[in-house]
C-alpha cells in the first residue's frame, strides 16, 4: 500500500514597523494591481476551460463540442458537466454476479486481538477489508497487527485484507472519526473496483450471522439501498451539537484530548436540513463515491461544516443523503446493529453479555455492539450462530475437510456459492419490514 502525504509551505514577509510600503511608493506602482488581477483572471479562465473539457470527457468514449442554445432551460440539463458524473454510479460489473462488501474495522490501543477476531468472524474471500488502528495505539501493536495479516496464508493468497499504513488520531466526538472513514473509503475505491456496499465496524462489534447469510440475502436486493439511521436533528441535540463552536485537537495534536469550545454560539444552517443517526452504516458504492467525488460540491460543503460539529460521525452521511434528491429515497433507517443503550438520555451503548443473547438473536440484526474483550458471549455467538470452530466462520467457500480437526476453510472453493442458514431467514424477515412501503415512506422526514 502506498502512503501519500501532502506538504505545504509558505512565506510571511514583515518589516519592523509592520508596513513594508509607503503610500507614495504604492501610488507610483498602481499599475501593478490591475496587471496582476488581469493575469490571475486569465490563468483561472484558462485552467477552468482545460479542466472543464477534461471533466466532461471523463467516463465517455468521445467528446462532442456542439453549439447549443440555452433558450429552453428544461432541455439543457445534459449540457452541463455535472450530468456526466452520473456514470460513476453505475455498477455494471456487479449486476451479473453476487454482491461484495467492503469493510472498515477500526480500533485503538489494546484492540489488535479484538480486531483480528472480528475480522476472522466476518471474513469471506469475496469481500474487501481494511483495518485501521488509530495513533493512540503504540507502534509495536500496529506492527504486530500488520504482521498477523501478512502471515495469514488465506489473506496472503486472496489479497483482500489491508492495514492502513497511516494511523490517524481519532476522537469520537469530533470530525476525525468520519475523516478517517472517508480515507478508508477512498483507499477501498482505489484498490478494488468490485464491491457494492461499505460497512464500518469497530473492534467492539461482532457479527450475529455468517457472511453466507448476509451475502445470500443481499443478493436478492436492489444495490442502491443505503442502511443508515436518519432522524431530524432537533431538541436538546440541536442545541448541544449544532450551535457550539468547537475545535477538535485531534486535527493538529498527536495525543487525544477533549474538544475545545468557545463561549460563542453559531446560527443554524438554512441551505440544508440537519439529520442525525447511528455512526454505523451500510452504504452503497454509488453513494460513497458521491461523498468522495462530490461533483456538485455539496459533500465537501458539509465536510467543512461538520469539521466544527459535536458528534459529527452521527450526522455527516445522514445529512448528505437526506438533502440529496438523488439518494434520499435510497435511505433505509436502520444501522443493521443490535445496540442496548443506557438509561436516558441513551447516549452510550452498554456492554452486551450472555443475558442479552436472546435479545440479539430476536433483533434479526446481522451485527451487534458493544462487547468487552473476550466476553463469554462471543464464544456463545461463535458456537451457536456462526458455527465457528477454527479461524473463520465457515461458508460454502470452505472447500477443505474437517477430518482430524482440520480447518475446512484452509482450502478456498467457489466464493460465489453461498450456504445460508438460520441467520439468513432472520435477516430476510427484518428486510421485509425495512423495505415495506410504510417504513420507507418515513425516511428522511423533516417532521420532528
Amino acid at each position: 500500500m502506498r502512503k501519500y502525504a501532502n506538504s505545504y509551505s509558505g512565506r510571511v514577509f514583515n518589516d519592523k514597523n509592520g508596513n513594508s510600503y509607503s503610500g507614495r511608493v504604492y501610488g507610483d506602482r498602481h499599475w501593478k494591481i490591475p496587471f496582476f488581477v488581469s493575469l490571475l483572471v486569465s490563468i483561472t479562465l484558462f485552467t477552468t476551460t482545460i479542466f472543464g473539457l477534461y471533466s466532461s470527457s471523463y467516463g465517455r468514449d468521445q467528446v462532442q463540442l456542439d453549439m447549443v442554445s440555452f433558450a429552453r432551460p428544461a432541455e439543457s440539463d445534459g449540457y452541463f458537466v455535472e450530468s456526466d458524473f452520473q456514470s460513476f454510479q453505475s455498477n455494471g460489473f456487479a449486476k451479473n454476479e453476487p454482491p461484495r462488501f467492503a469493510y472498515l474495522i477500526s480500533g485503538t490501543k489494546g484492540d489488535s486481538h479484538r480486531m483480528m477476531r472480528t475480522l476472522q468472524a466476518v471474513y469471506h474471500p469475496r469481500n474487501q477489508y481494511i483495518l485501521h488502528m488509530d495513533l493512540e495505539a503504540p507502534p509495536r501493536e500496529r506492527l504486530n497487527l500488520t504482521i498477523s495479516v501478512k502471515n495469514d496464508p488465506t489473506f496472503r493468497k486472496v489479497e483482500n485484507v489491508r492495514v492502513m499504513a497511516q494511523s490517524n488520531l481519532v476522537t469520537y466526538k469530533g470530525p476525525t472519526m468520519f475523516a478517517c472513514t472517508l480515507q478508508a473509503i477512498s483507499i477501498l475505491l482505489k484498490e478494488s473496483a468490485k464491491w457494492d456496499w461499505f460497512i464500518n465496524l469497530s473492534a467492539s462489534d461482532y457479527p450475529l450471522m455468517t457472511q453466507d447469510d448476509l451475502l445470500h440475502v443481499f443478493s436478492n436486493m436492489s444495490r442502491n439501498l443505503n442502511f443508515i439511521e436518519n432522524m431530524l436533528l432537533h431538541g436538546w441535540k440541536l442545541n448541544q451539537r449544532a450551535k457550539p463552536i468547537i475545535i477538535d485537537p485531534g486535527l493538529y495534536l498527536s495525543k487525544k484530548s477533549d474538544l475545545a469550545t468557545t463561549s460563542q454560539r453559531r446560527s443554524l444552517p438554512t441551505a440544508f436540513t440537519l439529520f442525525t443517526g447511528s455512526a454505523w452504516v451500510v452504504l452503497t458504492r454509488s453513494f460513497v463515491e458521491y461523498c468522495i467525488w462530490g461533483w456538485d460540491n455539496f459533500p465537501r460543503t458539509l465536510l467543512m461544516y461538520y469539521a466544527n460539529f459535536v458528534s459529527s460521525p452521527e450526522g455527516y452521511f445522514h445529512t448528505v443523503i437526506c438533502n440529496t434528491e438523488e439518494f434520499r429515497s435510497t435511505a433505509i433507517g436502520h444501522d443493521l446493529h443490535y445496540i442496548a443503550w443506557d438509561t436516558p438520555p441513551k447516549q452510550h451503548p452498554v456492554s452486551l453479555t450472555v443475558k442479552d443473547f436472546n435479545k440479539m438473536v430476536n433483533s434479526s440484526a446481522p451485527f451487534a455492539r458493544k462487547f468487552r474483550k473476550d466476553d463469554p458471549v462471543l464464544d456463545k455467538i461463535d458456537k451457536e450462530l456462526l458455527g465457528r470452530t477454527h479461524r473463520f466462520a465457515p461458508g460454502a467457500w470452505c472447500n477443505g475437510t474437517s477430518a482430524n480437526g482440520a480447518d475446512p476453510c484452509s482450502v478456498i472453493g467457489d466464493d460465489s456459492v453461498f450456504r445460508p442458514g438460520p441467520g439468513a431467514n432472520r435477516l430476510q424477515e427484518l428486510m421485509n419490514k425495512l423495505l415495506s412501503e410504510d417504513f420507507r415512506s418515513k425516511q428522511c422526514s423533516t417532521k420532528s
